[in-house]
């Protein structure tokens, strides 16, 4: 990049240059430092911060990419790490593909030095970044990546994971699945997912989980679409006149939002159900005049649900003074937002900024995030955290729309998680 790419780049994701030093050490690297370290400082922790500003992810991960960095600002005043170690962050875009994330996963470690890599959007990305991250133990940190492989066949000691995984997610549209299932007479539905990792997981878990719990109720097709879909209307028109009872979706990122209005226009909320579909509050927020009221959504980290919480109301206060009154932090955002939060706290509890030793000491460490105190669990790094489920509803105090209270659920992760400790150790691949 030349200088005045750069710059527009800064300028997008609106950072104080008062606050930090910007520089490009690689092509496509972009390193902040904190202008405000203090003489007293000792060595830097660097984080790797390797997210999708292009490809299908990149709408989700916009938020984290420009908040990250004036949280990384509070932690330096702070004094950093310990009160002693200034965070340095260093951004790579994963393009949302496996090879690049791999690459750069590699780049950050050996040419950055990195000490912890904070990423990915996409599972199938996170799955080929594990295998560099466990070669070199450094620490990862996913937040937004969820497919159960990345805590269970996956499994390495240097990744924490803090959002709901797929397992637990789909397991949360099955509640409210069966509910609905019983009170309308639902027998049949179809599915309608993105053709890799994350989708393929997803619907494996909603149908082994619906299975269980309202055997009775049939699957009669499947459609599967490339990543990057813009076209969805062949799929659409299949749906309808299939005539099923309702239909799941395995549907996220720009994906989500491009079959959302393609449905909406061509009248398929309308006539098919559509229960549990990934509406998280950045689909809120850019959909607010399109998106069907009343559709049932899924969300893994909507601000509205955890007002009363003091972490997220931190979050809130510094986002919407950032970003402006609309700036209210999405579920992406607040996910990541915890994330740093449990590497300042695994510091705080291991006395070091040590890999090994934050590792050991965030392993079953119970935590506080915006959703309140929650636990990993002790034999996948996965943090116990709900998935919520609820009806998009106009309310008097967004500019956009939320969850319906009185119809919002909230279904914790060891309700819904893969049951045993025993069982996702048989799960697990063997390391070296």
């Amino acid at each position: 990049m030349n200088d005045k790419q750069w710059d527009k780049f800064i300028d997008k994701l609106e950072l104080s240059r008062r606050d930090f030093i910007f520089s490009s050490i690689a092509a496509g690297a972009l390193t902040l430092t904190p202008r405000f370290a203090s003489a007293q400082a000792q060595k830097p922790y660097k984080i790797g911060l390797l997210l999708p500003s292009t490809g299908t992810g990149a709408n989700y991960m916009a938020h984290c990419i420009k908040g990250l960095p004036h949280m990384v600002t509070e932690i330096n005043k702070r004094g950093g790490l310990l009160g002693k170690h200034p965070i340095q962050m260093v951004y790579r875009d994963t393009e949302t593909k496996p090879d690049v994330g791999a690459r750069e996963a590699k780049s950050l470690i050996l040419n950055d030095k990195v000490d912890a890599i904070f990423g990915t959007y996409s599972s199938a990305v996170a799955l080929a970044v594990q295998e560099i991250i466990h070669e070199h133990k450094v620490l990862h940190f996913a937040a937004t990546s969820n497919s159960s492989k990345i805590t269970q066949e996956n499994y390495t000691p240097y990744t924490y994971q803090f959002c709901p995984d797929s397992n637990m997610q789909s397991g949360a549209v099955v509640v409210a699945v069966s509910r609905l299932a019983k009170k309308n007479n639902w027998k049949n539905f179809v599915s309608i997912g993105q053709d890799y990792e994350w989708g393929r997981d997803t619907h494996k878990g909603f149908t082994t989980g619906l299975t269980k719990v309202a055997g009775n109720i049939k699957e009669t097709r499947q459609m599967w679409f490339k990543l990057g879909e813009t076209d969805f209307t062949s799929y659409i028109t299949a749906i309808m006149a299939a005539k099923p009872d309702f239909m799941f979706g395995a549907i996220a990122g720009k994906d989500a939002e491009t079959f959302l209005q393609q449905g909406n226009q061509m009248g398929l909320f309308k006539r098919v159900p559509f229960p549990g579909g990934l509406i998280a509050v950045n689909d809120l927020k850019s959909q607010r005049k399109t998106i069907p009221r009343g559709l049932i959504g899924l969300a893994r980290c909507p601000f509205f649900a955890h007002l009363k919480e003091p972490i997220m109301q931190e979050y809130i206060k510094r986002d919407r003074a950032i970003f402006g009154a609309d700036g209210y932090p999405d579920d992406w955002a607040c996910m990541y937002y915890d994330a740093l939060g449990g590497l300042v706290q695994g510091a705080q509890k291991a006395g070091s900024t040590d890999t090994t030793a934050i590792a050991k000491a965030l392993k079953g460490a119970t935590i506080d995030t915006c959703r309140g105190k929650r636990a990993f669990r002790d034999c996948s790094n996965q943090l116990n955290v709900p998935s919520y489920v609820g009806e998009v509803w106009d309310s008097p105090d967004y500019p956009f729309p939320i969850y319906k209270p009185d119809t919002l659920v909230l279904v914790e992760g060891n309700e819904v998680w893969t049951q045993s400790c025993a069982e996702v150790e048989k799960l697990k691949k063997k390391r070296a």
